[in-house]
């Protein structure tokens, strides 16, 4: 407990120095050397910040357990919501707590700031896994349930809210209720995106399904936009393929993967592309386009999983453009990514508006029907390459999120876009609602996380609010919380 308490010291006074810094200064290395801050004050902070949340979610797994500690953490939660009922509501509520898990053999039981790096390296570690893995590490299970997410699994499984078959949380009158497909089943359906705004998330019960060591990922290369997008689409319903995902080099150059969990690996055929030396993932992909040349390789399943990570997908180009070069994977790609937190925390508001105006985060979901019309829209917006492709499978549900046609199921893809816009007429706001009306025309979905510039009748438009709103209305949450849309929408926030 000793180093417990020295870790948490060591934290404040790192996030009192990031506070000086940004009081004081240093403006003019943040915003043209970004790349020199980042190697030397942020990776090895990012260290110091794996250290500390490694031990931190150690002591708490061994010495407060969900097991005996969880309902007590609940009540905790149920008494502060009615002493702010009782001191007159005056703000609106938000989460901020601690969290870890149990498992039996059919669910895992999860608070919501178990991230994925725990869940997974836990469930791995005793032959299981979730159905649907989001990338990054630092992704906890109250985010995903109330927003959303997605692997190249959800052809298969749909969104992370599909594997999910509980829900149990605190509303805003202070009481505790469980809901599943049978119990409470409006509240469960209209849990997912609603960002928190419904009630406090204090447990997910997630299905778990087997797994096996070694994923088996075929590289295919394909050329010309018409068969990238007909490729695509028959990989994405053969339900022999665990794991389908496309990346989008260009107009009309992609490589399209395909996996499946295996027992055994052949030996020379063995990559373990998560060490940290190995070469970013989506720059080993496209090597497969570069060369015209398909491939198969045995890659350890949580490498896999987190194949994208040290990257950030293709982030760190921006932010260490040598990021990638031999050398400093060797020397320095230990340290690597650097906290996205901490990023957030440094880069100021000369940064923040650069990064608004001239950077692009955007996951669009469509329906995959309206892939290449959604491909060419895109290069026509924003010309942002390379683009991710992620097909899933999106089920029915009453909730916010669901297929507007007859079908009781319909295949969709999102597609990914990180980086910086090589379009010349790119104008943050005006590029982007355009590309938002686009995924509306189509009954395609934005997700929350990224920036939205939707008006509120728009929003309600590519969303569907009315279970949402009928139980904010029943539920007393209007006073407790903000609506999403308030939440997320920088027009409502300006």
């Amino acid at each position: 407990m000793d180093c417990f308490l020295y870790l948490g010291a060591l934290g404040a006074l790192v996030v009192l120095f990031l506070v000086w810094i940004k009081v004081k200064g240093l403006e003019y290395v943040i915003v043209h050397q970004r790349w020199i801050f980042v190697c030397v004050f942020l990776l090895p902070l990012s260290v110091v910040f794996d250290v500390y949340y490694y031990v931190r979610a150690w002591l708490i797994f061994k010495r407060c357990s969900a097991p005996k500690l969880h309902d007590q953490r609940v009540k905790d939660v149920q008494r502060q919501v009615r002493e702010w009922r009782t001191d007159g509501a005056k703000t609106h509520m938000c989460t901020g707590r601690p969290g870890w898990l149990t498992v039996s053999l059919r669910v895992v039981r999860v608070e919501p700031l178990a991230n994925m790096g725990q869940v997974t390296h836990l469930l791995n570690s005793i032959g299981w896994t979730l159905p649907v893995v989001p990338e990054l590490d630092d992704l906890t299970v109250g985010g995903l349930v109330m927003g959303t997410g997605i692997e190249s699994s959800s052809h298969i499984y749909g969104l992370f809210q599909h594997i999910c078959v509980a829900f149990e949380l605190v509303l805003a009158d202070g009481s505790l209720v469980r809901c599943t497909e049978e119990e409470n089943s409006d509240l469960f359906h209209a849990v997912p995106w609603s960002c928190g705004t419904l009630g406090f998330l204090v447990a997910a019960e997630i299905r778990i399904v087997p797994a096996k060591p070694w994923v088996k990922l075929r590289y295919e290369p394909v050329h010309g936009l018409d068969a990238v997008c007909r490729r695509f689409d028959e990989v994405s319903r053969d339900k022999n393929n665990t794991f389908v995902e496309g990346l989008q080099y260009s107009l009309d150059g992609a490589v399209i993967m395909t996996g499946t969990m295996e027992d055994h690996a052949e030996p020379d055929k063995i990559n373990r592309i998560g060490l940290y030396f190995k070469p970013w993932f989506y720059k080993h992909v496209e090597r497969y386009l570069k060369e015209d040349r398909s491939g198969v390789e045995y890659i350890p399943l949580r490498h896999y999983y987190h194949r994208h990570t040290r990257s950030i997908f293709w982030e760190m180009q921006d932010i260490i453009p040598f990021g990638n070069h031999p050398v400093f994977r060797w020397l320095l790609g230990w340290m690597v990514p650097p906290k996205i937190s901490l990023l957030k925390l440094t880069q100021g508001e000369t940064i923040r508006r650069l990064y608004e105006q001239h950077h692009v985060v955007q996951d669009m979901l469509v329906p995959m029907k309206h892939l290449k019309d959604s491909l060419t829209r895109f290069h026509q917006d924003i010309q942002v390459y390379p683009l991710w492709l992620c097909p899933f499978m999106l089920l029915p549900s009453r909730g916010m999120v669901h297929p507007r046609g007859p079908e009781k199921e319909e295949l969709y893809v999102d597609i990914g876009a990180y980086g910086e816009p090589l379009v010349k007429h790119f104008q943050a706001t005006a590029s982007t609602r355009q590309l938002e009306k686009f995924v509306r025309d189509v009954h395609g979905f934005q997700m929350l996380y990224a920036d939205v510039y939707m008006d509120r009748e728009e929003f309600w438009e590519m969303f569907d609010g009315q279970l949402y709103h009928r139980l904010r209305e029943e539920l007393g949450c209007k006073d407790a919380f903000p609506e999403v849309y308030n939440k997320i929408c920088k027009s409502a926030r300006h």
